[in-house]
């Protein structure tokens, strides 16, 4: 029992000193404040970080912001993986490529979101020029204490944020690891309605658009039943009217259908009544995404998809009889404060081409079924680079954890060889 105990006095003793240390180095340096939160697992130190940003990085005099950090301190010698958000972060959250090299994580909230929102809030910094430039500063400022090489991962704009930082800052990292992450052409990517025209099978396809039509013949008789929902969920709707949110959910529900994997079988057949046709409607898209409070949370993420990121618009004409309160052509995004702004392709034409040529030690995943997916960065044959589409896997399910025995070999080569490292399972 004594020698359990000095044992477990001495692991102790062994983590405290650890702990220290990093606390320490963090007390270095000048434009970081940190406090100490939870682990959101054993072998980590954890802190929520505030690191001091510039508003504009090339231009320092206009004034600077917070930006929220989460950092996972497992050693000083190990692998750092960064995760790059495209949203904002309510929670520490660990991800695969931290647990699979055993490394230290360091999660970013990205500029203008959650609690990393300058307090004079203008739009034109939020660029993916300034927002990369925000990673390498944080990669910077700890690459001081985390000297080993750093790997990037994101999920869907998350990763479309990983793509983007090893644009514009390629020796910051090792290897990019985004899942899921479109690279759009245009406002309005039309590959996504060649995607859907293919997706699944014709049989699933016709009773998709089946419904969404009934949907809007019986859009007089649903809206009601939707006033009712919405009072009840304390939604307003300001920025659109609530038909107007109809009509959008309506055409968003053949993209959301297969973006997250919805079975075929759960449509609502001919004969299903009104309630079990509006019950599926909220369950798989509703319009709950158009309520002020959504628009609003989203209004960054609209803001850069209609400058810079792209984005999609939904055919309208096989609905153009039922469609009454929409544009001529409605697009998916919804800027803060209806602003109008125009789309800059150039950002996306550039990194297409650099990726095609030189993007090397790029793992791509992507889920066979996803939307998304139609608009995912094009395989090359130029570059040493991995791209792993999951057969039937979707947006929310296409990750390491659904690879098969072969494909997970295959990742592991690829980062073996690029980390010169052994990596046991």
């Amino acid at each position: 029992m004594k020698f359990f105990q000095t044992v477990f006095i001495l692991l102790f003793s062994i983590a405290i000193s650890a702990q220290s240390s990093i606390e320490e180095y963090l007390n270095n340096i000048p434009d970081i404040k940190y406090k100490r939160i939870e682990a959101a697992q054993t072998g980590f130190a954890t802190f929520e970080l505030q690191v001091r940003q510039p508003i504009d990085h090339k231009n320092p005099n206009i004034g600077f912001f917070t930006q929220k950090v989460y950092l996972n301190h497992k050693g000083f010698d190990e692998i750092t993986v960064i995760a790059t958000e495209g949203y904002s972060m309510d929670r520490n959250r660990m991800y695969e490529p931290t647990y699979l090299l055993k490394a230290n994580q360091v999660e970013v909230e990205h500029r203008f979101f959650g609690k990393s929102i300058p307090k004079n809030k203008d739009w034109k910094y939020l660029t993916l020029e300034q927002a990369t430039a925000d990673l390498h500063n944080i990669r910077s400022l700890l690459g001081a204490i985390y000297k080993n090489d750093w790997v990037s991962t994101g999920i869907s704009k998350g990763g479309q944020t990983t793509i983007a930082y090893r644009y514009f800052y390629p020796n910051d990292v090792t290897v990019s690891m985004p899942y899921v992450a479109p690279l759009n052409n245009d406002i309005e990517d039309k590959r996504i309605y060649k995607f859907l025209k293919k997706v699944g099978t014709r049989e699933c396809r016709k009773a998709i658009y089946n419904y969404q039509k009934k949907l809007l013949k019986n859009k007089k008789k649903i809206l009601p039943l939707l006033k009712w929902y919405v009072k009840g969920a304390n939604q307003k709707f300001t920025y659109h009217t609530l038909e107007q949110a109809f009509e959008y959910g309506v055409l968003e529900y053949s993209f959301s259908f297969w973006q997250y994997g919805t079975s075929c079988s759960s449509i609502p057949p001919k004969n299903a009544s009104l309630d079990e046709m509006v019950e599926h409607f909220i369950d798989v898209v509703g319009v709950s995404f158009y309520n002020d409070k959504d628009v609003e949370f989203y209004g960054p993420h609209y803001y850069q998809a209609s400058t810079q990121l792209g984005y999609y618009g939904f055919e309208t004409k096989k609905f153009s009889r039922y469609i009454k309160a929409l544009p001529e052509n409605p697009n998916a995004s919804f800027p803060p404060n209806k602003m109008t702004l125009k789309y800059d392709p150039t950002y996306n034409n550039n990194v297409a081409e650099w990726l095609a040529k030189e993007g090397d030690r790029f793992i791509y995943i992507y889920g066979e079924i996803d939307t998304w997916s139609a608009t995912k960065v094009p395989e090359s044959k130029k570059v040493d680079a991995g791209w792993f589409v999951l057969k039937g896997r979707h947006h929310g399910d296409a990750n390491i954890r659904s690879f098969t025995s072969e494909e997970r070999a295959r990742l592991i080569r690829l980062l073996e060889k690029w980390l010169g490292i052994e990596i046991k399972s």
